[in-house]
């Protein structure tokens, strides 16, 4: 799969913006703040249905506009395809793929795949376990398609408990433990596929992150991976166990919505033990793992989108970074305009206030 041309307007500061792409490698140069980042970010949301830095759809639209469009054309198997997305401030996203209307956004899913390396990856390993769960659930989903409808699942099934667990308003009573009872069963049924599928990905990343970690620092540093579930024994049980608990604070507080991923680094919580340094390598292993991962799995590698990494990172982690990166489809965001020596890339835009024009001085052999 490669992605051939990409139109976005009226999102983020992008009011009008055309590129084309090829093959190999596309840089994208620009001050801070200019829209580098917001074009990558068009990219991902047309391959994830969701955006890579956690923005929610009201706020990637244009402030003078209600609705955004992402249009892509790929090339599948030599056959040419054309998706287009319109983001709505109010009402639901549409979707066309060679114009014709999709049933359900997600049925999207798996035509475009990406691996996206950010300066925010940091939070993969220094932030809270929400992030490390994100990640497992986004290469998840791009292994497996019904884990995005397993995820849209839970999610339902946590809102509609909570909502319980507040109108209960700290009693327990024969409406409440029913209607609990139901919400129970649903969320059981779910969560066991949930955590099953993560510590599964978990088992197959762990030794490619160990054996990337150490590609990328030359050394034989021990890397392991451990998903920690939020409960042991059988979910229904330890629900029932929890329920008071459950009712008193007006949440539910088990479930794969609670789960971690542990990543230890010779010995100790890389988290709270590791420099920012190792935890910055542990963020790029992880990514390139994943990549790694979905190609072996699905046959097919994902693009590769990198926002400014080079900035975050030494030039030994950089050289070993590009060393370690496929042979496949690229786009660079750089703030310096410069990419690694020795590195050439195909095509060269300069973005400046969210307009994009080619940049042929920019173009390194």
């Amino acid at each position: 799969m490669v992605l051939r041309s990409i139109s976005i307007e009226d999102f983020r500061n992008h009011a009008s913006t055309a590129l084309e792409f090829d093959r190999g490698l596309t840089v994208v140069s620009g001050d801070n703040g200019e829209g580098k980042t917001n074009l990558l970010e068009a990219i991902g949301w047309v391959a994830t249905l969701a955006s890579f830095r956690g923005a929610t759809t009201d706020t990637m639209i244009n402030v003078a506009s209600d609705s955004a469009v992402i249009r892509v054309m790929i090339e599948v198997g030599g056959r040419e395809q054309t998706i287009e997305a319109q983001l709505n401030r109010r009402g639901r996203n549409r979707i066309l793929v060679n114009k014709q209307p999709l049933r359900k956004t997600r049925d999207l899913l798996g035509t475009i795949r990406v691996t996206v390396f950010s300066p925010d990856d940091l939070s993969l390993v220094k932030g809270g376990p929400g992030e490390r769960r994100r990640f497992l659930d986004e290469t998840l989903s791009s292994l497996h398609l019904r884990h995005h409808a397993d995820r849209a699942d839970l999610d339902r099934v946590l809102r509609q408990r909570n909502t319980v667990l507040k109108q209960a308003a700290g009693r327990r009573g024969g409406d409440i433990d029913a209607t609990l009872d139901v919400w129970d069963t649903k969320m059981v049924q779910v969560a066991e596929r949930i955590a099953t599928d993560r510590e599964h990905l978990v088992e197959c990343l762990s030794p490619v992150v160990e054996e990337v970690y150490r590609s990328l620092v030359e050394d034989s540093t021990r890397v392991q991976m451990n998903y920690r579930r939020s409960w042991t024994g059988e979910l229904t049980a330890v629900l029932a166990e929890v329920r008071d608990e459950d009712i008193k604070r007006r949440v539910t507080t088990v479930g794969p919505h609670r789960d971690d991923l542990e990543i230890v680094l010779n010995g100790f919580a890389s988290r709270t033990h590791a420099s920012q340094g190792e935890q910055r390598t542990i963020a790029l292993a992880l990514r390139l793992a994943s990549q790694r991962v979905i190609t072996t799995t699905i046959g097919d590698e994902p693009i590769v989108l990198l926002d400014d990494v080079f900035s975050e990172l030494d030039e030994q982690r950089t050289r070993a970074l590009m060393d370690q990166l496929p042979a496949v489809q690229t786009i660079l965001t750089t703030a310096t305009g410069s990419i690694p020596e020795g590195v050439l890339s195909s095509l060269h835009y300069r973005v400046s206030n969210g307009l994009v024009e080619p940049d042929e001085a920019g173009r390194s052999a």
